[in-house]
């Protein structure tokens, strides 16, 4: 798994107004035998003679106008202050130019002023343009977060040797710990990317990643060479490899760069006769080392924009706000390493292969299950009926990303070698699993992430504790999120952007 799924409302707002301007009056015309003031001439009682004032609208009837749609839609005035402070405005403009204290009262004025009303539900897009091709961007991005895996297919060989700690395959744990510490890193990094996204500056988004990426590169390399022992060189510098690809697919999934990232793993198809046959080592280290190569190359060109540009002027988002998603990261990340490990790493793959995968109709359905509730926000009238409706939207999308992977897990049985078929016991794990990732995900795209990372995290440790407590540890965290998720979306203001 690399780059994130991390999930962002969209946002649109009108523009706000510039300040006010003083209106410019045209002076009324002069009778007959008057001259305009400021001329030669004076009145009969020898005082220049002025224009009566002229009266200026109201600024706040023009913001009033401007906003109409947003302040319709609000259903609090703290919605409108937000929005007029993310658009710049300070008490000290709000006062000269509106006459009120501060944003919190203006946004009152204006919610007073505003009729609540929705807008009438949008017409049904056409089917094939659309939806196919947000349906086959997101199954795009789970092909390219399971193509890596055959990196490891091809490095295998090479990695052998004796057994290392906890009895695990010769240079495992630097690989896991790596990988671990770039998936923590590059979550966290994502949702910063991500918000400046959101705030319209794309460029900031790729300095935040110049920056970034790189950094993460050298920490998950540290990492492993730390948790690496004697003979597990070798392995060690794959994990060196692993951590810089990481952070090349992370700057092309947040900027939107799938496509160049597939052709990047184009090379590592030439695996796949290593699934039947053995191939000579060179071409084992030559596929890996060219697919790298050619993601680094393409994410450092897609960064000039951020290169080219001098620092922000602004701030940007507290770097505390992203710790949160870095944490949801080393959960979900720790309970998919349980998945691949268990009792047996050949049933294990099959696991992996299954959750990398999901990941593509994961984000989805997601999306999808967003959709729909906006749709019902807008045409249900009743607290109870849209109660109901986003519980069936929500059981239906969880059941549809469970039957996803469950369909991914028996084809991945079927078509990697030498992979049992997963036991009862497992198979229900690893379902739990998918229910606490999606859920988890979920409650992310919601701003809901603390809770989410907090119930992985204790999952992932008790998982780690006690190895066979792994279906109670993960059936529990899946009704712990079930619960959290349903009280969090049930409510309308959920769903606003």
């Amino acid at each position: 798994m690399s780059g994130s799924l991390w999930l962002k409302p969209p946002t649109t707002s009108p523009p706000l107004p510039s300040p006010p301007r003083p209106l410019r009056q045209e002076p009324p015309p002069a009778p007959v035998g008057h001259r305009t003031p400021g001329t030669a001439s004076a009145s009969v009682s020898g005082a220049p003679s002025a224009a009566p004032p002229a009266t200026a609208a109201d600024p706040l009837d023009e913001l009033a106008l401007r906003l109409d749609a947003f302040v319709a839609a609000a259903v609090h005035p703290d919605e409108i202050a937000a929005l007029l402070e993310a658009d710049g405005m300070t008490d000290d403009h709000i006062r000269l130019a509106y006459g009120r204290n501060d944003s919190f009262a203006l946004a009152e004025d204006l919610y007073a002023r505003g009729e609540r009303r929705h807008p009438e539900p949008p017409r049904p897009e056409p089917r094939a343009p659309g939806r196919l091709a947000g349906l086959g961007g997101c199954l795009l991005r789970g092909l390219v977060f399971a193509l890596p895996g055959l990196a490891h297919l091809l490095a295998g060989p090479l990695l052998a040797g004796a057994p290392g700690p906890y009895g695990l395959p010769s240079g495992t744990l630097p690989l896991l710990a790596g990988a671990v510490t770039g998936w923590v890193w590059n979550q966290a990094l994502s949702h910063r990317a991500h918000t400046w996204l959101g705030l319209g500056d794309r460029a900031a988004a790729a300095r935040a990643l110049l920056t970034g990426a790189p950094a993460g590169a050298l920490a998950g390399t540290a990492v492993a060479v730390a948790a690496a022992r004697d003979g597990e060189l070798p392995a060690a510098l794959f994990a060196a490899g692993q951590s810089l690809y990481l952070a090349a697919a992370t700057v092309l999934l947040v900027l939107g760069r799938e496509r160049a990232l597939l052709a990047a793993l184009s090379p590592l198809l030439g695996a796949l006769p290593a699934l039947r046959w053995d191939l000579p080592d060179p071409l084992r280290v030559a596929l890996p080392a060219v697919s790298l190569t050619a993601a680094c190359l393409v994410a450092a060109r897609t960064l000039r924009p951020g290169a080219a540009r001098g620092a922000a002027g602004r701030g940007g988002p507290p770097l505390a706000a992203s710790v949160p998603y870095g944490l949801f990261g080393l959960g979900s990340g720790v309970l998919v390493l349980h998945a691949g490990l268990g009792d047996s790493l050949a049933a294990g793959t099959g696991a992996v292969i299954a959750l990398t995968l999901s990941m593509g109709p994961a984000e989805w359905l997601l999306h999808r299950f967003r959709g729909g509730s906006l749709a019902r926000l807008r045409t249900l009238t009743t607290a109870r009926a849209f109660r109901r409706a986003v519980t069936g939207t929500l059981l239906g999308c969880l059941g549809g990303y469970l039957t996803a992977l469950l369909a991914l897990t028996v084809a991945a049985t079927l078509l990697w070698p030498g992979t049992p078929w997963p036991t009862p016991d497992r198979l229900l794990t690893l379902l739990l699993i998918g229910t606490v990732l999606w859920l988890g995900l979920l409650l992310q795209a919601f701003g809901a992430v603390l809770g989410a990372a907090t119930v992985c995290l204790l999952a992932a440790a008790a998982q780690t504790l006690q190895p066979a407590a792994g279906p109670l540890a993960a059936g529990g965290a899946a009704a712990v999120l079930a619960v959290l998720s349903h009280v969090l979306l049930v409510r309308p203001t959920a769903h606003r952007a």
